[in-house]
């Protein structure tokens, strides 16, 4: 059961990063490797929040912020400086990581013995029948309440124009209507998602460390291609529910790993061996499909 909680509390903190990665790989078609260092950003400004006695809720809106404008900047340098999508990534990676160490003041600020989401007076006094579970059912309300605002936004006006300028730009563009504001915008949301889920993470391990973030781009892609994949052929399920899910299955299938005697330093080349799979699995059901067709 303790295996199990692990899967679904971790898989749920990575499922809000999915669904800011599925806004950036699905929506807009844009490799943005800047979650590599919006990750860790979340998690330090919540560190030193915290750390300074602010209540821990305030941090979700602070590190939502924080994050938000990273990817505004990813945005402004690809849209208003002309520079190809992945070396905007990559430039606002670089900077930010130098700009978390500033934030946090080194690299790795522990707040063991602070209040945080997931250890505080309420939740220190919840019965010891439930408290196993408190965890999981606050990460997954927060999970949620992220995956509705999205779809609530995805169905607005601005939300068809995000669509719109991943598909069809010049659609935007007839419409009166500046696409490259509205990229910048998607990746402000994206960004902002994937911080949120940094500050969920920092508190849930109680610390910031400046490397937390490495790799996190290929588990959030990761868990979007099983999600998507899985339940492609399923209509009435929502993209953004798929997503959610292949986060906790992700995790589950690197949990099944560890359990086969590889240690946890082997964690980052499970990591990419699971991603290479999902990818050549993925290819080959679309050469399947392409020669049926």
């Amino acid at each position: 059961m303790g295996i199990i909680l692990g899967i679904l509390e971790q898989g749920l903190i990575y499922a809000i990063l999915a669904l800011g990665v599925y806004i950036t790989y699905r929506i807009l078609d844009f490799p943005d490797l800047s979650v590599d260092s919006t990750f860790p950003l979340g998690a330090a400004v919540t560190a030193v929040m915290i750390a300074n006695g602010v209540h821990p809720l305030l941090t979700l809106p602070a590190s939502l912020i924080a994050g938000a404008l990273a990817g505004m900047v990813t945005g402004l340098i690809h849209v208003k400086g002309k520079v190809r999508d992945l070396l905007s990534g990559i430039i606002t990676m670089t900077a930010l990581y130098s700009i978390n160490l500033r934030i946090a003041g080194k690299a790795n600020l522990p707040i063991f013995n602070m209040n945080t989401l997931f250890k505080n007076p309420l939740m220190d006094s919840l019965p010891a029948s439930i408290a196993p579970y408190a965890p999981v059912i606050l990460l997954a309300v927060l999970a949620i309440v992220c995956k509705l605002i999205l779809d609530w936004f995805l169905k607005t006006k601005a939300g068809f124009l995000l669509r719109a300028t991943g598909d069809n730009p010049n659609l935007v563009t007839s419409l009166a209507k500046d696409g490259g504001w509205v990229k910048i915008e998607g990746l402000a949301i994206a960004n902002g998602l994937t911080a949120l889920s940094g500050c969920i993470m920092c508190q849930y391990q109680r610390y910031f460390d400046i490397s937390m973030g490495t790799g996190t781009m290929v588990v959030a892609l990761a868990s979007v291609i099983i999600g998507i994949n899985l339940f492609r052929r399923l209509t009435f399920v929502k993209a953004t529910t798929a997503v959610l899910v292949g986060s906790v299955l992700y995790k589950g299938c690197v949990a099944v790993a560890l359990n086969f005697g590889f240690s946890p330093t082997d964690m980052k080349l499970i990591t990419a061996v699971l991603f290479l799979i999902i990818l050549l699995a993925g290819s080959a059901r679309k050469r399947r499909a392409k020669v049926h067709a």
